[in-house]
């Protein structure tokens, strides 16, 4: 997107067709609405970015097919050059001609053609220069068939056009559409504008429209049509008197018949351009952020980021990207349909009988958004924004707007400053760049639209029936996904995922859709990067899943699951154990698709704004997190309303769920979570969370093995314990015994921690943990494990709430299992035993009584 600059936004409106209620597509599902489709369709038009263009910016749809374009604007248009008293030069005649053929070569290029050319869509800058509005309208409404009105002026439209007629799908005299008009169609409309800059005056305003289409159509049979044009309207001697240059310009551009007139390509490189074309360079397209071509930005951050923004003499607006300033209208409180209203385009009571035609508004959003802003007094209100709930920084303009810069800076510095990257998005993702920084956070780095084009997605493969079959199900609530242009797109990066991991399948439950939904609504205009993120994330999170027969990566995961749970909510745990409602039975769906199956795409944006930043293991927090929302209601009910409460999930708080995956995270020792399965470890500088693994990306699997490291178990052998074991190294870094024998401590002061021996007297004498406490297991258990003597009865009920770690000889998981059962959170079992211990000599033995 260019920056605003000069430019204001400006708005257009207009009706698609409406479709019957009662018909059905050959799918069995109801048709698309019209609106969907230009939708879809414009989306693309968004990527266009050319000097000579207008850039789009954004569509929105309204009640009763209605839809709203907002795009670049500019006051001045060729209208103020049609008056005797403005006639321009020859010189700015050409000037102009050359302007709109390198905007028209341009749209030919990315395959559009105007077709809506006219005096009015022609628009000046404040330079001079020439910018073409709406240039995607033939385009988005598929070339006018989506639409009761015609695409262009009868008076600019080139005969070839005129002569096919109007044409509407649901037209029963036509049997067929005709065919889409081409880059020359727009050669002649530019020569008839040419014409009037020249003559001074309109053409064929003041005749019957019909007369009008007949008089184009008969000069067919003209020789020289610039001259009885000249006749008709009485302005013959001017153009005689126009330079020859100019006259054979016109008579090209005026050329009755399409297959000898040239093309904007052709016209372009005509020696009438000799003089004029040595003063334009060669437009250059920006590169993009992810490619093989080198980069360089000017980058500039302020040692204390906070400072950022600071001074209040800069225009920052005018400096931003089109699109950034529209965003930060609408959070300034923007309405289109309210802009239209005032100006009386869209009217609430509309005569019942009107031509079909589109009205044109521009609403000039650069002084609104500047006089919108909040005018901050103080440093410290943004940095009081920061603590903000989410779904209000996101709303706040100024904070917004900051961040937007911030972002932008950082990412154009990536993969340099990926660590920023990371560490910024730990207090927020601002959702305009939220695409490209989750990309960011995946480590997405090389020339993934390279990559992407050599993926075979045409060839027909045999899972193509079940994408077909699911797509029309995956989030078809979104505007944007459920559109004709939104089902292609997501087809041709499930496939291109599907044919380039050979060894995985495409699982049932629409598990592959549903992971690629967010990354294609972010990336709708970018399937290689949607592509390239869902390729980096199913590995992390879901490594395995969809091997052909994954059965033991699934149990493996759900019995980790199923511990996380007794660890932070032995209460529920025991509850939902004892009804038989076990994470089979719920929890598959869930992290299959990661909670896209749960929830909707606005609240997984927020979730996963979070879940990116941790690592495989952070899913089964946000598991755990839901399950305390619905608490009450899973405690008071048995195994038939579980069933049911699940069918259906209440609403559920997203804002608190990642408040509370956070906490659950941070008390969850690393190695509890450990799975054989998971992602094999990473080579540290394969990505950006190897650098920088603080906090809560790195994984436990990435960790140097070493003999304190936690052992592999067996499934089965993993399913008789009810809590989670720790490594030795976990232990000894959660005592601080390697640093300096105290305790870690929370924020009450007590340590987070406490160590139980369980072994006899006798053997902890020789030899324990410092600070832990002995409760010999002999004491507590009889010879058939049952309880002799309840834990809490040692002493150990005023350690409720820390990590509770038991130590043992021979790893009694009974211990453990009673102390869950009497619904003490937080406890795990030592992985190894006082064994793993014994080499590393930090064991210490009491003094002597003296």
């Amino acid at each position: 997107m260019r920056s605003l600059k000069d430019a204001q936004l400006g708005a257009f409106t207009f009706f698609a067709s409406a479709l019957p209620h009662d018909v059905c597509g050959s799918n069995g599902l109801p048709l698309t609405p019209n609106s969907i489709k230009i939708l879809g369709r414009f989306q693309i038009l968004k990527t266009i970015t050319h000097p000579r263009l207008c850039q789009y910016v954004d569509i929105s749809r309204g009640k009763h097919e209605r839809l709203i374009v907002v795009a670049e604007h500019y006051e001045n248009c060729l209208s103020i050059f049609q008056k005797p008293e403005n006639a321009p030069s020859a010189e700015k005649v050409l000037q102009i001609a050359y302007e709109v053929l390198e905007g028209l070569e341009f749209m030919n290029k990315n395959g559009l053609v105007h077709r809506a050319l006219g005096p009015n869509n022609v628009l000046m800058d404040c330079k001079g220069n020439v910018k073409l509005a709406k240039f995607g309208l033939y385009h988005m409404t598929d070339h006018g068939a989506d639409v009761d009105f015609p695409i262009g002026y009868p008076s600019y439209l080139a005969p070839e056009v005129i002569a096919q007629g109007s044409f509407h799908p649901s037209d029963p005299s036509r049997d067929e559409a005709p065919l889409p008009s081409g880059p020359k169609s727009d050669v002649w409309s530019l020569g008839i504008l040419l014409f009037e800059l020249c003559a001074g005056r309109r053409l064929l305003q003041n005749i019957d429209i019909s007369e009008r289409l007949k008089f184009i159509l008969t000069l067919g049979c003209m020789d020289d049509i610039v001259t009885v044009l000249a006749e008709e309207h009485g302005c013959l001697d001017t153009i005689k008197e126009l330079p020859d240059s100019v006259l054979e310009l016109l008579r090209k551009c005026l050329t009755f018949l399409p297959s000898k007139r040239p093309t904007p390509a052709e016209l372009l490189q005509d020696p009438v351009f000799n003089s004029i074309s040595c003063h334009y360079t060669p437009f250059q397209k920006p590169v993009s952020l992810f490619s093989s071509s080198l980069r360089c930005a000017h980058l500039v951050l302020p040692d204390d980021i906070s400072d950022l923004c600071k001074d209040n003499d800069e225009d920052y607006l005018s400096e931003r990207a089109i699109d950034e300033v529209y965003h930060l209208w609408c959070l300034a409180g923007g309405d289109l349909e309210k802009e239209l209203t005032n100006q009386e385009i869209i009217q609430s009571k509309p005569p019942i009988s009107t031509l079909p035609k589109y009205k044109t508004t521009y609403a000039q959003t650069q002084k609104t958004e500047q006089s919108s802003l909040p005018q901050s007094n103080s440093s410290n209100e943004l940095s009081a924004a920061v603590t903000l709930p989410l779904i209000i920084r996101e709303r706040d303009t100024e904070y917004q707007l900051i961040r937007i810069i911030l972002f932008d800076r950082l990412l154009k510095a990536y993969p340099y400053k990926k660590t920023l990257v990371w560490k910024e998005a730990r207090v927020d993702i601002p959702p305009l760049v939220r695409g490209l920084a989750w990309a960011g956070l995946l480590g997405i780095e090389g020339d993934i639209q390279a990559k992407y084009e050599g993926i075979d997605k045409d060839t027909p493969i045999p899972t193509d029936r079940q994408i077909e079959v699911d797509i029309p199900r995956c989030h078809q609530y979104d505007e944007l996904l459920s559109s004709p242009q939104g089902h292609i797109k997501f087809r041709r990066v499930l496939k291109a995922w599907v044919v380039s991991h050979p060894d995985l399948v495409y699982w049932w439950w629409s598990c592959l859709d549903s992971l690629c939904a967010p990354f294609l609504y972010l990336n709708f205009n970018n399937e290689a990067l949607a592509y390239a993120c869902m390729s980096a994330f199913i590995p992390k999170y879901l490594y395995n899943f969809f091997l052909k027969d994954n059965s033991h990566v699934i149990q493996e995961y759900l019995t980790v699951f199923s511990q996380m749970i007794a660890f932070h909510d032995p209460e529920l745990s025991n509850h939902l154990n004892e009804i038989g409602f076990i994470p089979d039975l719920y929890a598959i769906p869930w992290f299959l698709t990661m909670f896209t199956h749960v929830f909707p795409l606005h609240k997984i944006f927020h979730l996963w704004d979070t879940l990116l930043l941790g690592n495989s293991s952070f899913p089964f927090c946000i598991g755990v997190a839901i399950l305390q929302q619905l608490r009450d209601r899973l405690l008071a009910n048995g195994f038939n309303e579980c069933i049911l409460l699940f069918s259906d999930l209440p609403e559920i708080d997203i804002e608190r769920c990642v408040r509370e995956s956070i906490s659950l995270f941070c008390w969850t020792p690393k190695s509890a979570t450990y799975r054989q399965h998971a992602q094999p470890p990473k080579v540290a500088g394969d990505n950006g969370f190897a650098k920088t693994s603080t906090y809560y990306s790195s994984d436990y699997q990435d960790m140097p093995k070493t003999d304190l490291s936690r052992e592999p178990l067996s499934l089965v052998d993993l399913k008789a314990e009810v809590s989670p074991r720790i490594s030795a190294e976990d232990l000894i870094d959660l005592c601080e015994l390697s640093l300096s024998g105290s305790s870690k401590r929370n924020k009450t002061g007590k340590p987070k921690i406490v160590a139980v021996d369980i072994r006899t007297a006798e053997d902890f004498n020789r030899g324990h943990i410092s600070g832990s406490i002995n409760i010999p297991f002999n004491t507590t258990f009889g010879p058939e494990n049952e309880v002799v003597q309840c834990p809490a009865a040692g002493g150990l009920q005023s350690y409720r709430g820390r990590v509770i770690v038991v130590i043992s000889h021979n790893m009694k998981s009974a211990f453990a299992a009673h102390l869950v059962k009497m619904s003490f959170p937080r406890v795990c079992n030592l992985d190894g035993g006082i064994n793993k211990l014994k080499p590393t000599g930090l064991l210490t033995v009491p003094s002597p009584q003296i």
